[in-house]
């Protein structure tokens, strides 16, 4: 709950606060769990794993039925699943647990985001991902994943000879994949399967009367350099005068997106906070902006504890609230 000090002004809607999420930690352990956000990148495996050895990653684990299959038959290998929804995340954990899977680590975050910035070039052995959203619908093609430039990434993190194995139900969406391949390193083999990873998609269809799926199998040929994406180094400011009755920040659309949300401010403390919403480079970040008075002058930054990755989206909008300052 806030204090009853803080006074908010609204810019796009009422905020939602959900306060409903219990997490049962006699279930399981949030251990597996890297919190990215916080960590130092690119991410040490070795010393989240304790050992170095073969490291594979699944994108999109669901449940994390196949993730802990794969933990268990290949004990001697490290695993690393990737998935953005929370519910997910929360089922393959206890799935970890019951399992006592300890070679398995979760990051809840976007896979292009992920190969990005927190895997090394040549540090994958094998990616899998199994029946990722083909957005069927032609308007929506531009959110699919394996895009020929997601293709070149993927090829840079994988070592030599390293592969790739997606499974999917939507013949349009492999053709679709196959033609993204050309120039991205790989070569692609295609062959249908039966049913045999026991995940809840495959369940679903399987019940519905599919019998067969198809399995593309990426293998790495020539690899394509692409160097971890790096932080982008913020600048903040400070200002000698600030009127939370004038503030009024603009939001921003173009290849950067930054739109405010509301503003919070503690006459008593001379702090405001703006919360903002900052998509660019396939990254989505929902993070407050403190404009605090330290002495003779008011600092304009990001909040403490926010976790924000630093790119040009999130230093885009500290200049937006830095101008809305001198209106």
């Amino acid at each position: 709950m806030l204090p009853a000090q803080w006074v908010s002004k609204r810019y796009m809607h009422r905020t939602r606060i959900a306060a409903n999420t219990v997490m049962d930690h006699h279930n399981f352990s949030l251990k597996p769990l890297i919190p990215w956000l916080k960590a130092e990148r690119p991410i040490d495996w070795q010393r989240h794993f304790g050992r170095k050895t073969i490291l594979e990653v699944e994108i999109g684990f669901g449940y994390g039925e196949f993730l802990v299959q794969l933990a268990q038959t290949h004990p001697v290998r490290n695993f690393v699943g990737l998935e953005l929804r929370w519910t997910f995340v929360r089922k393959a954990l206890r799935n970890i647990a019951q399992a006592k899977a300890s070679n398995v680590r979760l990051i809840q975050a976007d896979a292009r985001v992920v190969l990005d910035r927190l895997f090394l070039p040549k540090s994958l052995h094998r990616v899998y991902a199994l029946f990722p959203d083909p957005w069927p619908k032609k308007r929506h093609a531009k959110h699919r994943l394996f895009s020929h430039s997601f293709l070149k990434l993927l090829n840079s993190r994988l070592v030599s000879g390293g592969e790739a194995r997606i499974i999917t139900d939507y013949q349009p969406y492999l053709n679709w994949i196959l033609e993204q391949v050309p120039g991205t390193g790989f070569e692609s083999y295609c062959k249908s399967i039966p049913p045999r990873f026991g995940t809840k998609y495959e369940r679903k269809w399987h019940e519905s009367g599919q019998k067969e799926f198809n399995e593309l199998q990426l293998l790495k040929q020539e690899h394509v350099e692409i160097p971890l994406k790096e932080d982008t180094p913020l600048v903040t400011y400070q200002i000698e005068h600030f009127d939370p009755d004038r503030f009024y920040p603009v939001n921003e659309r173009g290849d950067t997106v930054a739109e405010f949300k509301e503003f919070l401010y503690d006459h008593k403390r001379q702090k405001g906070m703006a919360r903002v919403i900052v998509a660019d480079e396939n990254l989505t970040q929902h993070f407050w902006i403190e404009i605090g008075r330290e002495g003779e002058c008011w600092h304009i930054r990001p909040a403490k504890g926010c976790g924000v990755v630093p790119t040009m989206g999130v230093q885009r909008a500290l200049d937006l609230v830095h101008d809305a300052t001198h209106q």
